[in-house]
């Protein structure tokens, strides 16, 4: 892709309007991370480069700012990169510990999570929030979410969580309050699982 290319995609695509758009999505994701494991439907029409999903764009749209630096995984997120940058205003940083928001690749493995800031007990809202995609946020083997926000449990079952993923969130959770908040992502819809949620097994 060329460098014209490239600028051409960055500055097109955002949002059509940027305070009720960002407005709107930011209740959505609120509404999300206090009730885990509920759907969000981020539908504010952007239109965001590979491998952008368009749930992961609004929540970045809505949450990235010159004070909260990306690390994008995976090298094809040139025009991505470029997008977010543009639209956002914030860094993207090559250094997995500087970032506030690190949008993963399909099938990340989890062992490399661990590259994410975890906050301090001091300041644990200085940890980094992970956005993994997902095939879809459902019709997969089912999970039990429990924790804050939840009344007793409530069931989850996406698909194409990658292997490793269940003992990588138990881990984060016995870090608490430290910890990276999670966020599945599949086309427009979204799930929150902050570092406090229990994820097991059905």
């Amino acid at each position: 892709m060329t460098q014209t290319s490239l600028s051409a995609l960055a500055v097109s695509g955002g949002f059509q309007d940027p305070v009720l758009g960002s407005q709107d999505a930011f209740r959505a994701v609120m509404d999300a991370f206090a009730a885990p494991g509920t759907i969000a439907r981020l539908a504010a029409p952007v239109e965001a480069p590979a491998p952008l999903a368009p749930a992961a764009a609004v929540f970045l749209l809505t949450l990235a700012d010159a004070d909260a630096s990306i690390f994008l995984e995976g090298a094809e997120a040139g025009a991505a990169a470029a997008w977010l940058g543009f639209h956002t205003g914030a860094s993207l940083v090559a250094a997995p510990g500087e970032a506030a928001f690190a949008l993963l690749t399909l099938g990340s493995d989890p062992a490399g999570w661990g590259r994410f800031g975890i906050g301090t007990d001091a300041y644990p809202d200085r940890a980094a929030t992970l956005i993994l995609p997902v095939e879809s946020l459902e019709g997969g083997a089912s999970l039990l979410l429990s924790g804050p926000g939840i009344e007793t449990v409530r069931p989850i079952a996406p698909q194409g969580l990658p292997a490793g993923f269940l003992a990588a969130r138990a881990g984060n959770r016995a870090l608490f309050p430290r910890g990276h908040d999670l966020v599945l992502v599949a086309g427009e819809g979204l799930i929150a699982l902050p570092r406090s949620t229990r994820i097991a097994e059905a």
